[in-house]
Formats: C-alpha cells, sequence, structure tokens
C-alpha cells in the first residue's frame, strides 16, 4: 500500500497517513517516496476538492454575508490553520521535489490563502494593514492624485507596503491594487503588478533578517497577498484566482509568499506549530 489521504465526511481539509495509517506530513512523505512528485500532485488535487467543499460550507462566512456565532468561530479558526498548514506542505514537498510550481498551483495556493484570510478576517486573526492609522480618509467622490507603492519603512523591507493615493494638495489616501488596475485612469497596469510583486518578494526575503519583526512580517505579508489575490480573481464575486497570459512566475510567487507567510505565522501562532492537521 502507498501513503493516502484521510478526508472524512463533515472533516474540514484532509491529512496524509503513511502506508500503515499513521498520520504523516505531505514532506515527510515524499523523501522516501519512488515517486514523490505524484504524491505533490495528488495533495494539490485534494487541496482544489478541499477549497470547493469550504465554500460550499463557509460560503456566506468568507464572503461576510453573515457574522459567526460562536460555533462558526471555531470552525473558521480550524479551517485557517488547516488551510494554512496544507499550503506550507505542499510548498515544502515541492521545494523537496524540485518541482516549481506551475499555473494550476498558483491558483490553487492562492484561493487556499484568500480562503485563510477571509477565515480570520471576522475572528479577529488579522493584524494591520502597513501603514494603518498614518494615511488620511477619503470623503466620497472622485479622488485625483498619483497612485504609488508606498513602504512602512524603506530600511526595513520586512514591514512591507500598501499602495497610496498622493492627492495633488498633498493627501495620502488608502488605495488597494485593484482600483490601480480597474478603477483609475493613466495607470500602467504592468508597472503596478511589477512594483507589487517586488514589494511582496522583499518582504519574503526580508523576513529572515535578524532584526525582523514575526507579527510585523505576518501583517505586511497578509495585507500584500490579499490585495494582490482580491487583484486577480476571476470576477468579482469569486474567490477563484487567475495569472494572466505571459504571467506564469507569479506562480511561484504566489507559493513561496504563501508559505513565508504560515512559517512566520507559526512563530506566534501554536496552532500552526502542529505538524499534522488531523481535526
Amino acid at each position: 500500500m502507498r501513503p493516502r489521504i484521510v478526508q472524512a465526511d463533515g472533516q474540514i481539509g484532509f491529512y496524509w497517513v503513511t502506508s500503515n495509517g499513521v498520520p504523516a506530513t505531505l514532506p515527510d512523505l515524499v523523501i522516501d517516496d519512488d515517486e514523490p512528485e505524484r504524491l505533490v500532485a495528488t495533495h494539490l488535487e485534494a487541496l482544489d476538492d478541499a477549497l470547493i467543499i469550504a465554500a460550499a460550507r463557509f460560503g456566506e462566512l468568507l464572503g461576510g454575508g453573515r457574522l459567526p456565532d460562536a460555533v462558526d468561530r471555531n470552525e473558521l479558526v480550524a479551517l485557517h490553520r488547516c488551510l494554512d498548514l496544507l499550503v506550507r506542505d505542499y510548498a515544502s514537498a515541492a521545494n523537496i521535489c524540485g518541482t516549481v510550481p506551475d499555473l494550476r498551483a498558483g491558483k490553487i495556493i492562492g484561493t487556499a490563502t484568500l480562503f485563510s484570510i477571509r477565515a480570520r478576517f471576522p475572528v479577529g486573526l488579522l493584524g494591520p494593514a502597513p501603514l494603518d492609522g498614518e494615511l488620511d480618509e477619503p470623503s466620497l467622490g472622485v479622488i485625483s492624485g498619483f497612485g504609488e507603492m508606498t513602504p512602512a519603512d524603506p530600511d526595513k523591507p520586512w514591514k512591507g507596503g500598501r499602495w497610496v493615493l498622493r492627492s495633488e494638495s498633498g493627501e495620502r489616501y488608502p488605495l488597494t491594487l485593484s482600483t490601480m488596475l480597474f478603477d483609475s485612469s493613466g495607470v500602467n497596469k504592468d508597472a503596478a503588478r511589477r512594483e507589487h510583486r517586488d514589494a511582496i518578494q522583499a518582504c519574503v526575503v526580508g523576513a529572515t533578517a535578524d532584526d525582523a519583526d514575526p507579527f510585523a512580517v505576518a501583517c505586511a505579508l497578509d495585507w500584500l497577498l490579499y490585495d494582490w489575490l482580491m487583484a486577480h480573481r476571476e470576477d468579482p464575486d469569486s474567490a477563484a484566482i487567475q495569472i494572466p497570459k505571459g504571467h506564469d512566475s507569479d506562480a511561484e510567487m504566489i507559493v513561496s509568499a504563501a508559505c513565508a507567510s504560515v512559517r512566520t505565522r507559526a512563530r506566534f501562532d501554536p496552532g500552526l506549530s502542529m505538524p499534522i492537521p488531523t481535526d
């Protein structure tokens, strides 16, 4: 017998067991397996199925259609932790096998990451976005100005950054990548995407710096990833992520950043230190 996936009715997500039925992580399994790439592909397929089930079960909560009660809150915490661990294990196992995430992997991992962020939002497990409390409040109506990717601290890239609209009179207003790409005029969209990618990658690299604060890194990565993923959905009512033609390397960036987010949060969230999501 080969290692197999366990995904019972009503279970959030899934987990792996060895041929003897002992729970195990995917990275541990691929090390000694004769066909490790097959296990990685199976994991990705199962994660895609788990996301479909999660969307049907938690869609109203993830989309903000209703507020969670006590039971919902516990299930949302379980959902985000399970998805985070499955994302981390995919990224780690792919790295062990030397597998470069393809477009499909980027889309699935991106959707799983978006689900995790949306699951954490209503239960208060998201920290502040970069520059929160430092920007002006916009008034109703059209605001003219220039969009800028603004770092929280130029000397500390692990603190991330965000898009800011600098008005002609000097005010700075919060902005999103979606607004830049779809609701603004005069925007070089390729340049905007490139700047956003650079900010994500700089945050991932900076996360291992000696002076990097794990909580600040996690907040920065969560916001940058969330802003990116929301701007790359198939449509406004969907959580399915799309990757534009000719931008295949976005898949590897998404997987790398999502894994870095999980590993960083595991430093202060005991629930992400559990090696196997069996619940």
